[in-house]
This record gives structure tokens, sequence and C-alpha cells, in this order.
């Protein structure tokens, strides 16, 4: 790698891990990174996911006092992510990077309107919890859902995990964040566990990207009291809607 490639990276790690902290979201602004180093779509892919995975478990011990009871209920919503997780990064293994990149547009468009409805997600959410409760076979096979499309991309999943959990759970915002983040864990690890025994990451472009993201986490602790996160979310948005344009420009014309 040359100078400039490694600035890149680390310089995305550093934006997605304050991201993160503050809006959520690193993923369209570190993946398409990645992609720009020179490493293949599939491998850039499963190298991202290993840049950015301390991301939720991280989170998750910041507010640990919410941590739900090790009960029967998170065992199974624990096995059902990891499982998720597991079948998400072979389907995605199993995918020569000629057929990847065909959704790779797509997945980050989808990415980006998620993230930008994503508060008239969650008052949705909040709604429907008031009307009704899924039963817990439906609860899981959406979970297990989330979790397949978390292991093959992972653009996202914290909202949709958030959704899921905020209609499956009355209870308050705090808890739902924590067991959403300890789930996303649960596929993150299952997906690049996979990823690194097959040998799809991509070491020196990953480390230099996990520092950064470490680096900007830390940093985004403190930014997260002074910038506003709706000026991080457009900022985002934005990215998320120009690397869509650029993507689908480069393999679907």
């Amino acid at each position: 790698m040359d100078t400039g490639i490694i600035l890149l990276l680390f310089a995305a790690g550093v934006v997605g891990g304050i991201v993160n902290a503050i809006a959520g979201g690193a993923t369209l602004i570190t993946f398409p990174v990645m992609l720009m180093a020179g490493l293949p779509p599939v491998a850039a892919n499963a190298s991202n996911a290993v840049a950015i995975s301390p991301g939720h478990l991280l989170a998750a011990i910041a507010d640990r006092e919410k941590i739900p009871p090790l009960d029967r209920a998170l065992c199974l919503s624990i096995a059902v992510s990891i499982a998720g997780g597991m079948i998400g990064a072979l389907l995605l293994l199993a995918l020569p990077d000629r057929l990847f990149v065909l959704p790779v547009p797509a997945l980050i468009g989808f990415a980006t309107l998620l993230f930008a409805f994503a508060p008239h997600l969650q008052r949705w959410t909040a709604r429907r919890r008031m009307d009704s409760r899924p039963s817990s076979v439906a609860g899981a096979c959406v979970l297990g859902g989330a979790s397949i499309y978390g292991g093959f991309f992972g653009a996202g999943l914290g909202i949709i995990l958030s959704a899921i959990l905020s209609i499956a759970d009355p209870g308050d915002i705090r808890r739902v964040k924590v067991l959403k983040n300890l789930l996303a864990t649960g596929v993150s690890l299952a997906a690049i566990t996979i990823f690194i025994v097959q040998g799809r990451v991509y070491w020196p472009q990953t480390a230099v990207m996990l520092f950064g993201a470490l680096a900007g986490g830390y940093i985004g602790g403190f930014l997260v009291r002074i910038l506003p996160a709706r000026a991080v979310r457009i900022a985002v948005i934005v990215a998320g809607t120009v690397m869509t344009v650029v993507y689908a420009r480069r393999y679907w014309f």
C-alpha cells in the first residue's frame, strides 16, 4: 500500500467511527473506501466488516446497566443472530465478485434510504408496538432475515434491528438500543469468523481502517456532545447518495 491509500483508509475509519458514535451508518463511508483501495468487492465487504466490528460491542458495554438478563428469550435471539450472520456470510462468499457487484449499488442505495428514513421508521414502530406484539416465531423469523442480510452486507443492520426490537419490546429505548447492539455483535462476530477462516480478509487494509475506527469512536464520544446529529446524518445521506450513483454508473451502465 502506498501512503495515500493508508491515509485514505485511516481517515475513512476515523470518520466512520465518529459517524457511528453520533448517528450510525459508518458502512456507507467505509465500504466504498475499501473498494477505492483496490480490494475485490467480496473481500472489500469482508474486510470492512472486520474493521468496523468493535463498534456495536463497545456501544453495548458503554450502557451495560441496560443489558437484559441472560434468559431463554435472549439466548434464542443471540442464537438466531449468530446463525443468520453465518448464513449471510456464506451466501456472500458463494458469490463470485462479478455477481456480487451487481446488487452493490442497490444495497448502498437501500441502506441510504433506510438511514434517511430511520426517524420515521422509529416513530412508526413506536406506534406499532402500542397496537400489537408479534408472536415469538414471527419475531425469530424476522430477526433471522435481518441477520442474514447483516452477514451478507450489513449496512443499515442497526436500523433494521432497532425497528424489529421496538415492535417486539415495549420497554424503554435504551434497552432496545443495547439489545440491538448485542444482536448486531452476534451477527458481526459470526460473519467475520467465517470471513477470517475462509481467508477473505485483507489484513493490512483492515488493520489500518480498524485503528482509524477505534480512534474515531473515541473522538465521537466527545463530539456527540457538541456536534448536531442532524448535520452528521445529512452528510452521511449525501455520501450514500453519491456512492449509489457512482457505483450504479460503474456496475450497471
